[in-house]
């Protein structure tokens, strides 16, 4: 059905897909996968027709059932494109906060899809979109039908985009990053929904992830792509099995799991027992960390914290009622400490946080702080980057900000450059980048610089909310142990937001687990791990 035959596309002189030949047959699941800015969302946008006016084809062509689209030395045919987009084929993209009309119900947008391509009355339009949201995991379907984007969590609004886009039940679905933003339940629910209109439908999906689990779960023959090409294709089993290029094996090693996690634990414990026991023998006392077991300081104290927020009706008295969606949260986070935060999209943990940080002050509660510049690294990295900015403009930004407030860490120019450069090292950005902006960048490299924003000013505490989501699998563990490092070097404290479990086991001293604004159980990792009590915890665990 798709056929792309030795495509290449360039932005200026960068060339970012290189001669690329892939084809997808009808009923067949295709996973591209690799690094970000490795080419895979460019060479999807291409088959779209969706790629940027500045993009030029300067070799091969884009096929449907033999049907010419795209080509090089020709404009995109944007007529010719109308008839296939939304009907023949969609797409889910991966950011869809930059993909939802802002000042629409997403409701309306949803219907959008049904008033272009059917004749469907008013009613049946609303009665399917309804459908299609109960469909994707969705709740209280009413409500989120009448909702606009920015008053849906993350998660919440990756699902509209799915709804969105298997609506029509096109022949093609083209699924960019889909499950990013989503828990692991809801994930498994949205894997299991496009396996069944896979096999209902018999349409042809083209998968692109940096989670290979995930890839290997779903998909039928594995794609994967570096600097633009394609540098090994198969079948998945044979790919995962018995991978030929050293870049597939390297991607395949860096996937994290509770066995890797539990052996890279143990060593870190025999080490520092070791560091302890000579310590004591020297005079010198306990170690004074937390998984040493040593005495511990509280560096944040939530007391009976519930969050509100202001009804958004249009009412002038509804404006004055207040919705609760954290009740009664009750924890402490010590110094040198990772605590993990996990449920389901919308169970409140990113407003439990933005209330810590003073982003929310409709509070009820204690919240009491002894780190000094607490930081927060964002879900979205879009929507928190200023987009007619430099990269180089946004990392200094902490540092000008901080010297605003304390005349004695004032820097000049070249140092905060300086520093600034550095830290596009650490997060695994070159300097090419530094005078980029946002919308330059893909979604890794832009949750990158969220990153390194936050580091940079050296903080005693951050919020992490979903810090490595949007990272392939090699960046991914980079940062993670990025933030190991710097933890032990600076001693700092991490409230460590996501919905991916073995991130989390990987990261984190302790966990908490909230379901619906409530904090239904906490304990140490292991614990946690091997014995959960709640059934919802246990229903998380198997999720993964």
């Amino acid at each position: 059905m798709i056929k792309i035959e030795d495509l290449s596309v360039a932005f200026d002189d960068t060339e970012a897909v290189k001669h690329v030949s892939l084809d997808l047959t009808d009923g067949e699941v295709l996973g591209v996968v690799g690094e970000s800015g490795s080419g895979k969302s460019v060479t999807a946008l291409t088959l779209m027709g969706l790629v940027s006016d500045s993009a030029r084809i300067t070799s091969g062509r884009v096929l449907f059932d033999d049907v010419v689209l795209r080509e090089a030395g020709r404009p995109c045919d944007k007529m010719l494109y109308r008839k296939y987009q939304g009907a023949r084929m969609s797409m889910v993209f991966q950011e869809p906060m930059t993909s939802l009309n802002p000042t629409q119900r997403v409701g309306r947008q949803v219907e959008e899809m049904l008033r272009l391509h059917t004749e469907l009355k008013a009613e049946e339009m609303k009665r399917k979109v309804l459908e299609a949201f109960q469909s994707v995991g969705l709740k209280d379907v009413e409500k989120i039908y009448s909702c606009y984007p920015h008053q849906l969590s993350g998660g919440m609004r990756q699902r509209v985009m799915i709804a969105m886009a298997v609506i029509l039940h096109p022949r093609l679905i083209v699924a960019d990053e889909p499950t990013t933003a989503l828990d692991v339940t809801i994930q498994n629910q949205i894997i299991e929904l496009l396996r069944e209109i896979n096999r209902k439908q018999n349409n042809a999906m083209l998968f692109i992830t940096h989670d290979l689990n995930l890839a290997r779960r779903l998909c039928n023959r594995i794609a994967v792509m570096k600097d633009g090409q394609v540098v090994e294709q198969g079948e998945t089993d044979a790919v995962f099995q018995n991978p030929k290029e050293m870049y597939t094996k390297r991607l395949i090693e860096a996937v994290p799991s509770r066995m890797k996690s539990a052996r890279a634990w143990k060593s870190l414990s025999e080490k520092e027992n070791l560091s302890m026991e000579s310590r004591t023998e020297d005079g010198l006392g306990e170690n004074p960390t937390q998984r040493g077991g040593a005495e511990k300081k509280s560096i944040l104290q939530v007391k009976n914290l519930s969050v509100f927020y202001k009804d958004g009706n249009n009412s002038l008295f509804a404006r004055k009622k207040k919705q609760c969606v954290v009740t009664g949260a009750e924890f402490e986070l010590y110094s040198g400490e990772s605590l993990g935060l996990v449920g389901e999209s919308g169970c409140g943990k990113t407003s439990l946080s933005k209330a810590i940080l003073g982003m929310n002050r409709e509070i009820e509660g204690e919240i009491i702080h002894a780190s000094i510049r607490p930081q927060m690294i964002f879900q979205d990295p879009y929507s928190s980057l200023n987009p007619s900015k430099t990269i180089g403009w946004l990392l200094t930004e902490p540092l000008r900000a901080r010297a605003a407030l304390d005349k004695s860490q004032a820097m000049s120019r070249e140092d905060m450059e300086t520093a600034a450069y550095d830290m596009l090292h650490k997060v695994g950005m070159e300097d090419k980048y530094f005078h980029r902006k946002p919308s330059q960048l893909s979604g890794g490299q832009r949750q990158r610089v969220s990153i390194g924003q936050a580091l940079i000013t050296h903080p005693g505490m951050i919020v992490a909310d979903e810090p490595v989501s949007a990272l392939d699998v090699t960046i991914q563990a980079q940062i993670m142990e990025l933030m190991q490092k710097l933890q032990q070097e600076m001693h700092l404290s991490y409230l460590f937001i996501s919905h991916d479990i073995n991130v989390v086991y990987r990261m984190c001293d302790r966990i908490m687990v909230m379901k619906d604004g409530r904090i239904i159980e906490s304990g140490e990792t292991e614990e946690i791990f091997n014995h959960p009590k709640e059934d919802y915890t246990k229903l998380l665990l198997g999720s993964s």
